[in-house]
């Protein structure tokens, strides 16, 4: 197999793999889904608590006016507080709230059990080999980034 079929059947699984989890998940726990625009800018913020607008724009590749539609309706459905920096009020710092959070842990932990689930499915070799893919799939992840 070519490098270019392997990296069309790699990224191919990746996106399917994605969106099985998060179709899956999302039922699981019970709630609505989130766009995955919304729950990449969640994200960012939990990565970077404080963040303002403009950088979680830069952050996701995405036009700052773009974001602040995003940012005003994740504060109307509780899961981001938005504040003005004391020192420059031109900028809004963002941080999430109690609800975000527990949702996020909700989230990932239904994500977690049906991995766990799937997996006990494999044989051990199977396994095996996906743990010890492991690594080689953060460089990739590393590199991709480092792209940018």
């Amino acid at each position: 197999m070519s490098t270019d079929e392997t990296a069309a059947r790699l990224g191919a699984a990746v996106a399917e793999l994605h969106r099985l989890l998060r179709r899956r998940t999302t039922r699981r726990a019970n709630r609505p889904a989130l766009a995955e625009a919304q729950v990449e800018l969640l994200l960012v913020v939990r990565a970077h608590p404080d963040v303002s607008v403009k950088e979680t724009a830069r952050r996701l590749c995405a036009a700052p006016n773009t974001v602040s539609t995003l940012v005003g309706d994740l504060v109307d459905a509780g899961l981001l507080h938005r504040e003005r920096d004391p020192g420059d009020r031109r900028l809004v710092r963002l941080r999430l709230t109690d609800a975000a959070r527990q949702r996020m842990a909700d989230y990932e932990r239904h994500r977690a059990e049906l991995l766990a689930a799937a997996l006990a499915g494999l044989d051990p070799a199977a396994r095996r080999a996906l743990v010890e893919a492991l690594p080689h799939l953060d460089t990739l992840a590393a590199l991709i980034t480092a792209a940018d």
